[in-house]
């Protein structure tokens, strides 16, 4: 296919001002092969100090089109409408034309995650910084040449950094707040294989809105050759969850602190009908025959379970997909973290209105001192946090949260990406981010490992 340059200058509202061209020294994003929503989200925002322009580099192809439809939504928006410009080049030599350009300084990477790997080795080998979708890494062999970006990326002094938007979560971060309190929480518990000591499970579903809109989705993305199973997919976020909340600023090294314990996977089955409702596809293409079954049934390897031990913590953490959530409710999300003293638990049933909350069970109801000791370690939190407080239940405490904190999955994304921002400004990565990662893509994939041999 000839290759092209196609310039798109998104649509700006009427009486917005164009934005003014940054400094020399801004960063400058470029949008490398966008299959996944998720790098529309990091423009769903604009951040200070960050050009408007953005150089998107891709082959022709409904991935791109969609990707640029959700940019120009953002910017056609009648509240605070975003500014950016795209700078689109479309053809099949994409990632060299990217690399000799070098129109950037900051590659943003969300898209089909078996060629995810290899675009971040050859972009840091290019001297580009790189802020990627998860996962990062999909089976072993993959794992490795992430292993070797990351030694790239030291030597050349970029910033190679997964978009953990889980972190920012508020019932998470209160958790992981909490935990670190031990007049409250005591210590972690070690647990068993059958009873964790940290469990997180999280429920998810093919069909689902975005920015408003029903979601379509790429037909690849059903292909865990190209996306990955579930096992190594969402499950990333849990397990970075397990090692920042249990192991909060520590590094962890995966060689001796990671011990699997089990690991299974599990299909969801589609039928043609509904794959056809999410990728507007009308057949299942040639990749995903090998995973049709009666000619009509698509089984997608997207559920998966790991049990294994950090530092000795048994932890625990799954996900299922399921097609569509029944009406009013959404992907949910469980969590448990056991201490000596107390569990913090985060539930998201139809009790909770499909809603993340999280509660404080103690370990000793009839500890009658313990309300006391709460509540005075509440004043200090609520310092960090002004305005929660705690409402008391059957066993223990409701953690209320004002709405302000509740900000929802999509903002989280330009948290995420401020937060990157303010390391490659300042050259501040905290030591343990860069094991740490490595550390979580050496679970998920042993785990794959692991589940396949069964």
């Amino acid at each position: 296919m000839k290759s092209k340059l196609i310039m798109i200058p998104l649509i700006v509202l009427a009486g917005c001002s164009q934005p003014k061209k940054q400094e020399d020294n801004a960063v400058k994003l470029i949008t490398l092969d966008p299959g996944h929503f998720h790098a529309a989200l990091v423009q769903k925002s604009m951040y200070r100090g960050v050009d408007s322009t953005v150089h998107v580099y891709a082959p022709k192809g409904a991935d791109v089109e969609l990707h640029l439809s959700k940019i120009e939504a953002y910017n056609k928006r009648p509240d605070n409408p975003t500014t950016w410009d795209e700078k689109v080049y479309l053809g099949d030599d994409y990632l060299d034309k990217m690399i000799a350009e070098k129109k950037g300084n900051v590659l943003v990477l969300a898209g089909n995650n078996q060629k995810k790997t290899n675009y971040i080795k050859r972009s840091v080998e290019a001297g580009l910084n790189v802020l990627a979708d998860k996962p990062m890494a999909i089976d072993g062999a993959s794992f490795e040449v992430l292993k070797g970006a990351f030694k790239t990326a030291a030597e050349k002094q970029l910033l190679l950094y997964d978009i953990m938007t889980e972190r920012y979560e508020i019932t998470t971060m209160l958790q992981r707040e909490f935990s670190m309190i031990p007049e409250v929480f005591g210590m972690l518990e070690k647990g068993t294989p059958d009873n964790p000591a940290v469990t997180k499970e999280s429920v998810h579903y093919f069909y689902k809105y975005v920015s408003g809109s029903v979601l379509v989705r790429p037909a690849w993305f059903m292909d865990v050759a190209q996306e990955g199973e579930g096992i190594v997919d969402v499950t990333t976020h849990l397990v970075d969850l397990v090692q920042w909340e249990c192991f909060p600023d520590q590094t962890l090294d995966y060689k001796t602190d990671v011990q699997l314990v089990s690991a299974k996977r599990s299909s969801t089955d589609l039928t043609l009908s509904q794959f056809n409702t999410i990728t507007k596809s009308t057949a299942f293409p040639d990749y995903l025959k090998k995973d049709v079954v009666n000619d009509s049934v698509l089984k997608v390897f997207s559920n998966g379970e790991i049990n294994y031990k950090l530092r000795g913590v048994h932890a625990k953490v799954s996900v299922k997909w399921n097609y569509k959530a029944p009406e009013g409710t959404g992907d949910t999300h469980y969590s448990i973290m056991r201490g000596t003293k107390a569990n913090l638990i985060i539930k998201q049933g139809a009790e909770q209105k499909f809603k993340p909350e999280l509660y404080i069970d103690p370990v000793n109801p009839k500890d009658a001192a313990f309300e006391a000791t709460l509540n005075e370690q509440l004043k200090n939190l609520q310092g960090k946090f002004p305005g929660i407080s705690l409402t008391k239940t059957k066993t223990g405490w409701w953690v209320n949260i004002p709405d302000k904190y509740k900000e929802g999955h999509e903002a989280h994304f330009a948290r995420v990406t401020e937060k990157f921002l303010s390391y490659l400004k300042n050259k501040d990565l905290p030591a343990w981010e860069v094991p740490n990662m490595i550390a979580k893509y050496y679970t998920i994939t042993a785990a794959l490992d692991l589940a396949r041999k069964k």
